[in-house]
């Protein structure tokens, strides 16, 4: 079986984009799903992001899967413009209804709060508005128009999958050693 990178070029215009619960599904690229939030940091809230971003880390140390249900690869957190703007990234698996749903759960659930509340326009309401949580996600997504993916269309699910076979087999070549 040969992994071959591919790329895909994404449309500017949505309109033609089959429409979800909350606006347009953009498709699966070969880096699977994922967008790009830009937004105002609340002025003087720059420190408590980052002291969010201590915490997230904090909790996945206790419970590594604490993130799991939103079948995420990577997230990427960027504070710039002397700390007066937001960048968060996320490739996941799901599409974008179903990512943002699950978050508004998940952190419901879990009694936690997002460092989207640090930003200008975020809902106060958001845990018992989903829809304006995904309203304000979908205003201030800068989507891409291109993604590239060296190993493409693969879940999480299937990355740890095959390493846990690579593991597994190089533990049962060690043994024959």
């Amino acid at each position: 079986m040969e992994i071959k990178p591919q790329a895909a070029v994404i449309p500017k215009e949505t309109d033609q984009l089959e429409q979800g619960k909350y606006g347009p599904i953009f498709p699966k690229t070969p880096a699977c799903y994922g967008f790009t939030i830009v937004a105002k940091v609340k002025p003087g809230r720059a420190d408590a992001i980052r002291q969010y971003g201590y915490r997230l880390a904090e909790a996945l140390e206790s419970d590594p899967y604490l993130l799991a249900p939103l079948k995420l690869h990577y997230l990427r957190w960027v504070l710039f413009e002397d700390d007066t703007r937001f960048m968060y990234q996320g490739i996941f698996d799901t599409d974008f209804d179903k990512y943002t749903e699950d978050a508004v759960a998940l952190f419901s659930k879990a009694g936690v709060s997002t460092a989207f509340e640090n930003l200008e326009g975020f809902p106060e309401d958001w845990k018992t508005n989903p829809e304006g949580f995904v309203r304000f996600v979908r205003e201030h997504h800068c989507p891409s128009f291109i993604e590239y993916g060296e190993y493409p269309y693969v879940t999480a699910d299937e990355i740890k999958k095959a390493l846990r076979i690579k593991s597994a087999l190089s533990e049962m070549l060690d043994q024959l050693q």
